[in-house]
């Protein structure tokens, strides 16, 4: 197993790291709900899932259906 010779100062560390940083996440808007979002993701706004501005996913409608059959 690799084992120094020498102690690593502090400085010479902390030199070798300046370049690791965490870099801020892309926010995008939508342009229908006006709703901040990751690029590249789908998200909820007011029961319906978006994507690239357009419904994939209508809570509403889903929850109509699903009271219809239990009443029949």
């Amino acid at each position: 197993m690799a084992h120094p010779k020498r102690k690593i100062s502090k400085t010479r560390r902390d030199k070798r790291r300046t370049h690791y940083k965490a870099t801020a996440p892309q926010v995008a808007t939508c342009p229908t709900t006006g709703e901040p979002h990751l690029y590249h993701r789908a998200h909820w706004f007011e029961g319906k899932l978006y994507y690239r501005g357009q419904v994939l996913i209508d809570n509403a409608i889903a929850e109509e259906n699903i009271a219809e059959e239990n009443i029949a």
